[in-house]
């Protein structure tokens, strides 16, 4: 990994960011407009094309989701309700903080009531790696919030299949329909529907960089929940961290695909150097070691820094997907910390059990999003619904004052329109 000084926090965060290829736009783009004029035939030929899958039917049907149980043991199956169970509990929580109310004031009645969505469509990745996990962090949340119709699509492999472990995690979570599609043409069915998917009004879930470029593309039709492209992680620690933790956790990461964003702000040079060394003596001898080599060697880095301060300001910039904090008081850099997606605090703490089964969501904001807000969660499926009961003697006490608003604003017949009802 590349060991860098920093002096100029600013400067460098502006420098390091890795950049998007500006053809993927104009792929996206095309995809896109294929779907939303051909729908499944579009989708049908863009799955040829990408996984050599020759696919009649898109929905799989209940003999396909019962035969996906026989593939997978009883372990994986307990593994995937435990994970469901802790998260269930998170979200719970969540939603219980919701309450409807009735707001009165000077005989004017406002209601606020949470309601669910009706429709979501959940992007589970696949192709380059397996993520039953993603369907419970992505169905959980919305089964907790009562959306009526949960969508799953997920890229099948070349026999036209989906993973079974993620048809048995979208079966057992709750899932109503599932659609063996992936990339940017699944995004296209979602957002524009076609003859055998009906559209969502929200997408949400996680992906690869086409797949983030495609919900931001179809934002201005369809609902998303925000850009959650290829894996970030960012690590601050010092001196007192056990480098090999920190090696550990930048592999874990960095193994998702070539493009992840992994890397480690420190103010020990001696840490930066250890860190460094262990990365070089593990890559050759881990599994999927290609994608971790080439993704820390492309985009990840190393930074020292001169104190606590800038530690803390260039983590804020960056504004990673997750976050650890491994120094010898976490919660005081914690306290300080405002713009990443998950704060993991203290030594024991990696942020790959976070991905599975320590009750927090793995479906989190990249490119700097988390700046303004967090996991996805139950809030992420519910809207509020609003309703508004005045009567002519409210109107009579508001008059004047609305009369000013409107003649700063320029819009007469907005007075009119309450004037007439109280001459």
């Amino acid at each position: 990994m590349k060991i860098i000084r920093v002096t100029n926090v600013e400067k460098f965060s502006a420098q390091i960011l890795p950049k998007q290829p500006q053809k993927n736009k104009s792929i996206v783009e095309s995809i896109l407009k294929n779907v939303q004029k051909n729908g499944d035939s579009s989708i049908r030929k863009y799955e040829k094309q990408f996984s050599g899958a020759k696919i009649t039917s898109l929905r799989l049907t209940a003999n396909e989701i019962k035969d996906a149980f026989t593939k997978v043991s009883k372990n994986k199956i307990d593994a995937i309700r435990l994970a469901k169970l802790r998260l269930e509990k998170t979200e719970s929580v969540v939603k219980s903080i919701l309450k409807d109310k009735t707001i009165n004031t000077d005989g004017i009645k406002i209601s606020k009531k949470f309601v669910p969505i009706q429709s979501v469509g959940c992007y589970i990745p696949g192709g380059l790696a397996r993520y039953p996990s993603s369907v419970i962090m992505s169905v959980i949340p919305a089964k907790i919030a009562g959306v009526k119709r949960i969508v799953v699509v997920s890229p099948p492999n070349s026999d036209g299949k989906i993973d079974p472990l993620t048809v048995v995690a979208a079966e057992i979570c709750g899932a109503h329909e599932i659609y063996r599609v992936g990339g940017a043409q699944a995004i296209a069915a979602l957002s524009f529907g076609t003859k055998s998917i009906p559209k969502v009004d929200k997408i949400i879930g996680p992906g690869g960089a086409f797949v983030t470029l495609a919900k931001y593309m179809v934002s201005d039709m369809t609902s998303i929940d925000m850009l959650a492209g290829p894996t970030e992680l960012g690590i601050i620690a010092d001196a007192s961290a056990n480098p090999k933790y920190v090696a550990l956790d930048l592999i874990s990461q960095s193994e998702h695909s070539k493009d992840t964003f992994c890397y480690l702000i420190t103010n020990s040079e001696k840490l930066a150097k250890s860190v460094d060394d262990i990365i070089t003596d593990l890559v050759n001898k881990i599994e999927r070691s290609n994608f971790v080599k080439t993704s820390l060697k492309e985009n990840g880095f190393i930074a020292i820094c001169k104190n606590n301060s800038d530690m803390i300001n260039l983590a804020n910039e960056l504004a990673p997907e997750h976050l650890q904090i491994m120094t010898k008081n976490p919660n005081f850099f914690a306290s300080k910390i405002n713009s990443s997606g998950l704060v993991l605090l203290g030594h024991d703490t990696p942020s790959s059990a976070s991905d599975y089964l320590l009750g927090s969501n793995h479906i989190l904001p990249t490119n700097k999003f988390g700046k303004t807000r967090g996991s996805l969660s139950v809030l992420d499926f519910i809207k509020t619904n609003t309703k508004v009961t005045a009567s002519k003697s409210v109107l009579s006490k508001i008059s004047k004052h609305m009369e000013i608003f409107t003649e700063a604003e320029g819009l007469p017949n907005h007075y009119k329109a309450l004037q007439g009802r109280i001459q």
